[in-house]
Formats: C-alpha cells, structure tokens, sequence
C-alpha cells in the first residue's frame, strides 16, 4: 500500500516534522490523484470510489468544511466568486453553482453590490403570534436596525379599503421601513394604518421604536389574521433586500382589529434563504 497511488490522498503536502507528519496547504487545494480531482483537506467518500464527485460538488462540500469547522464565522464575507476560480483552478461557472446551492440551502447570504456572507441559523418567525420584528431579533440575540423609506398619507386603495372597512380613496397613512438584523436586511414592512385607531402615527420616529410596539400601545390587538404565501419581490423589495434577481420571498399579509376597529393592514416580505415561519398549535 505504500506505493499505491491512491495513498497519495492523505499524503498530501506532507512535511516532517519532529517526527511526525503535519499536512500543509499546497498552493492550488486541488489535486489529481488517481485520475480524480479531490480538494486538499476534504477528500469526499466518492472520492476514493469508481465515480469521482463533480468539481462544483467538490468546491461546494469544501466551502461548507470552512463554515462548519467556523474557519469562516458567520457574516464574515468569503473571497470573491473570482477569488475562487483562481485559488481552486476551475471555471467560474464551477464556483458559481458551488456558491449558488448554498445560498439556496441557507448556508450563504448573497447581497447584491455587495458579496457574499456566511449566513447565521435562519432566522425564524412566530406565525401564530403577533410579535414585532425587533423583539424577534432581540430573542435571538442580534441588533436590529432600520430604515425609514417612507412615512406619508395616502390613499386607501381597494385592498386596503376593504381590509381597514373604508371607503375606496379614504385618507390613510402608510409606512414602509426595511428592516435589518447584525446589518443585514431581512425584513420589507409595507403597512397602511386606520387614522381612526392610531392619529398620531406620522408624528411618531420610528427609527427608535417600530410601528408594531407604537400600535401595541396606541391600539392593542384584540384579533388578527394572517396569510402566507411566496412570491417574486417587485424591484423596491428586491432592493431593499439585496436580493439577486429570481429570488423568491416568504410575504405575510397580516390585519389587526383593536375590538371592533380595524387597526392596519402589513405586508412583510422575508428573503426565503434568510428566514422560516413557526407556528405551534393544539386540536
């Protein structure tokens, strides 16, 4: 066996020293070993076997080691898709699909302009409950932040109308706020909100407190209604998100009544590779 090529798996880089055997990174982490390309470090089970892994199986299983052995924290950004090409000498399109199914796994966050980014556990939201955002955050342990994109009257379209009991073109206010979590988006907040039940809404900074906490106390929920579906993001939420173009959103369209008023209606959509709902019920 010593002289069996296929030995050269675990031999690979090897140094002496002391004694004993130390594996060093070569400089290109693909090597061809038994007429088979494996990555330096993590040989895949396949690897020793009749059917060599595909090379973008073989990046993606790589990039998963760092992020589980947390050689790569979550958040930190990874090199550049180009970067890669070049470190593991294969095609963009090889690193691409790697990065690419990853994200779709939940493993990567990929922020348009911007990169890519080890993706902390999915966040997870209360279906069943009406919780805010930033309580949401805080349970988790991260930081929430936001950005105020609008903060208007506005016109009650037909949906609005007949979720709030108003005639069509009442006098609403509407807010859209987008909001983040350790900086990273996750949450596009499109609400109208019944003067009736809350007059003081567009006096209100909410860069400091969020409308779900001010209605909570302006008009406490007695009664809400949830629907969940998927959905393509129009372009003012993919950007808001820094979703990639074909990415698919979790929406949750929610209505509120504090006794028998019609509080507001929301539409959040959730970046699917960055969020789950849970809900929890009984017979």
């Amino acid at each position: 066996m010593k002289n069996d090529p296929c030995s050269a798996v675990a031999r690979i880089g090897r140094a002496a020293d002391g004694g004993k055997q130390a594996i060093t990174p070569p400089q290109n982490p693909f090597a061809r070993t038994c007429g088979k390309d494996i990555i330096f470090g993590f040989a895949p089970d396949s690897a020793m076997s009749d059917t060599p892994q595909p090379l973008y199986l073989q990046v993606k299983h790589y990039l998963l080691a760092q992020i589980q052995s947390g050689a790569w924290r979550v958040h930190e950004r990874l090199p550049s898709e180009h970067a890669l090409t070049a470190q593991f000498g294969v095609s963009r399109m090889t690193v691409n699909r790697a990065v690419r199914e990853l994200a779709d796994e939940g493993r990567l966050v990929r922020l348009q302009g911007v990169g890519t980014f080890v993706a902390p556990p999915k966040a997870q939201s209360a279906l069943f409950e009406v919780r805010g955002i930033a309580e949401e955050i805080a349970r988790r342990g991260g930081t929430h932040s936001c950005r105020v994109l609008l903060l208007a009257r506005a016109e009650a379209d037909a949906p609005t109308a007949l979720a709030l009991n108003l005639p069509q073109g009442a006098a609403v206010f509407r807010s859209i706020i987008a909001h983040s979590e350790n900086g990273v988006p996750i949450q596009y907040e499109d609400r109208w909100v019944n003067p009736a039940a809350a007059p003081d809404y567009l006096a209100q900074d909410f860069t400091r407190t969020t409308p779900h906490d001010y209605l909570s106390a302006a008009a406490p929920f007695s009664e809400g209604e949830h629907i969940v579906e998927a959905a393509l993001p129009p372009k003012a939420v993919a950007a808001a998100l820094a979703m990639a173009r074909g990415e698919p959103c979790l929406v949750v369209e929610r209505r509120t009544w504090s006794g028998s008023v019609a509080v507001t209606r929301v539409r959040l959509w959730f970046a699917a590779g960055r969020y789950r709902l849970q809900g929890r019920f009984a017979a």
